[in-house]
C-alpha cells in the first residue's frame, strides 16, 4: 500500500512517515497509560441528538476538547471526573517544537482511541481561536485510511494510509481542510496488545496574545 496519495500532497499538508520509531512509539504509549489513569477514556456524543461517537477519547494539557448535547468546546476539566486534565507529556511538546516551528505551545492534546469498527466522518477542526497555528497528528497502532479534502466541504477528497509512528501536520492554507478516518485496518500493528488505533491531535486553542 503506498504511503502517500498518487499525487503530491497540497501545500500546507506535511506527512512524515515513520517519524516515531518503535521505541519512541512504545514510550509514548506508556506515557499515555498514565494520562488515561488520571483522565479515563469517555464516549462523547453529538450535539443536539446525543448520538454517541464511535471513538472514545480523553485529553491532556491545560485544555481538553469535549462534545455533548450542548455543543463542542474546550474546557479545563474532565467531563466525568471534574478534575483538571493531566499534563501533556514532554515528548509531545518536543515533537511540536521540532515539527511545527510554531512559536506558541499547544494547549490541548486530544487522544482518540479507535476500535476496529470505529471511524470519523469528514469534519473541520474549527473550535480554536488561532487558525494560524497548525494541527499536529500522531498515529499509533493499527493503520487507518485517512481522508483529506479541502477548506470547503464540496472540495474533492483523496485518501491515504496513516501507519503507526506517522506524523501529519495541517497548516495554512490547509489548516481548515476537511478530514476524517474512513476505517481502521485490523491487525496491521502489534504496538497495542489488544489492537486498535490511537490518534493524538495537538492544537493551539487561545488567540495569540496582543
Amino acid at each position: 500500500m503506498p504511503k502517500r496519495s498518487a499525487s503530491p500532497l497540497p501545500d500546507g499538508v506535511t506527512l512524515l512517515p515513520g517519524r516515531l520509531d518503535r521505541g519512541a512509539q512504545t514510550a509514548l504509549v506508556e506515557a499515555l497509560r498514565g494520562v488515561i489513569r488520571e483522565a479515563p477514556l469517555f464516549t462523547p456524543v453529538m450535539p443536539g441528538n446525543g448520538r454517541p461517537f464511535s471513538v472514545r477519547m480523553t485529553n491532556c494539557g491545560p485544555l481538553g476538547w469535549v462534545s455533548d448535547r450542548s455543543g463542542y468546546r474546550y474546557q479545563p476539566t474532565h467531563p466525568t471526573t471534574g478534575r483538571p486534565w493531566p499534563a501533556m507529556p514532554s515528548v509531545l511538546l518536543d515533537l511540536w517544537n521540532a515539527v511545527t516551528g510554531y512559536d506558541l505551545a499547544p494547549e490541548a492534546c486530544l487522544v482518540n482511541f479507535y476500535a476496529e469498527d470505529a471511524k470519523m466522518g469528514l469534519h473541520q477542526d474549527r473550535d480554536e481561536a488561532d487558525f494560524a497555528a497548525p494541527l499536529l497528528s500522531i498515529s499509533l497502532g493499527d493503520t487507518a485510511r485517512f481522508r483529506l479534502g479541502g477548506p470547503e466541504r464540496s472540495d474533492p477528497t483523496r485518501s491515504f494510509p496513516l501507519e503507526s509512528g506517522d506524523v501529519l501536520m495541517l497548516a495554512p492554507p490547509m489548516r481548515l481542510a476537511f478530514h476524517g478516518i474512513d476505517r481502521v485496518l485490523p491487525a496491521t500493528s502489534t504496538l497495542l496488545p489488544r489492537g486498535g488505533r490511537i490518534n493524538l491531535t495537538l492544537r493551539r486553542v487561545s488567540p495569540r496574545p496582543a
